[in-house]
């Protein structure tokens, strides 16, 4: 039995007649006909009799109409439940992140949802490949996640905002000869020592694609994921590193400058599952992640 078929049952045992039950429910006499026969299907005993011309309830199907009224009054209360969630303006949202992504956002979202009746956040570090952001949407209502721009896009299983555009500069040590240059090339980092993430995270490709335009591979001599720490290694003279110019800290030891000749650029965008967007307090988060890209976008073109 399902709910519409008590409706039906419960409505004949006040209406008395099957036409004014699909009257009234806006439905045909042969739709009501055929819910009355599904529910008879679940139940051992029969509810319905003729009475002359007219199909009334047997006492059985009395007592199952009288039930019917706390079904629905449960239900009524549930989808209350529901909606004052959904519309809930101060629901905890989830929100995970990679490493430098996180240090970018997070601050900018924690201020913002300083302000009474905001949405209280639930933030968590996720540094994985770039194939591992989608299945984080199981788990939390927010992930920010990147990826490089001739990845493929993210599956369509996952709802994707873009953020951010953010390009890729070559960080080097202050100091370093090739500091004095505007921007670089291929052939001016391919021989230096690098340092560069590990096997399936997104930077690794944009390394891969410098190799090929220089026509030699270059020497990964450190495997770090995190960027602050890329960020001590090149001051302390480890090598070079692709770093993101908008997103990361600004260290005294290090220098960024552009690399030309190669699309090195990577897309910080916000995924969630569709149904997450349902809830005005996720709706409400993704607007200050919006906002907080902007904010982070300007000061890094400043």
């Amino acid at each position: 039995m399902d709910e519409r078929q008590l409706r039906v049952l419960r409505e004949l045992g006040e209406l008395g007649s099957v036409t004014a039950v699909a009257e009234a429910l806006r439905v045909t006499p042969s739709a009501i006909s055929q819910q009355l026969r599904l529910l008879q299907r679940s139940i051992p005993v029969p509810l319905t009799e003729r009475a002359g011309r007219r199909l009334v309830l047997t006492a059985a199907g009395q007592a199952l109409a009288d039930a019917a009224i706390g079904v629905e009054t449960a239900l009524a209360r549930a989808r209350h439940t529901i909606d004052e969630y959904v519309e809930q303006p101060d629901g905890t949202v989830s929100v995970a992140a990679f490493h430098s992504g996180a240090a970018a956002f997070y601050p900018l979202l924690l201020r913002r949802s300083a302000a009474p009746g905001s949405p209280r956040l639930a933030l968590h570090d996720e540094d994985v490949a770039q194939t591992g952001f989608p299945p984080l949407t199981r788990t939390y209502d927010l992930v920010i996640a990147h990826r490089l721009d001739h990845a493929p896009p993210w599956p369509r299983t996952a709802t994707a905002t873009p953020l951010l555009r953010e390009p890729l500069d070559i960080a080097l040590p202050v100091g370093h000869p090739l500091a004095a240059r505007s921007a670089l090339t291929a052939q001016d980092v391919a021989d230096q020592p690098w340092i560069s993430v590990h096997d399936g995270f997104p930077l690794l490709a944009t390394v891969e694609a410098v190799s090929a335009a220089a026509g030699r591979r270059v020497d990964i001599v450190h495997r770090v994921n995190e960027i602050t720490v890329v960020a001590e290694v090149v001051a302390a003279g480890g090598g070079v590193a692709l770093m993101p110019r908008w997103t990361s800290r600004p260290h005294p030891g290090v220098t960024l400058r552009p690399l030309t000749g190669i699309e090195a650029h990577r897309h910080v965008d916000v995924l969630h599952r569709p149904e997450r967007a349902a809830r005005r307090a996720v709706r409400t988060v993704l607007s200050g992640l919006l906002e907080a890209a902007e904010i982070i976008r300007s000061r890094g073109h400043a």
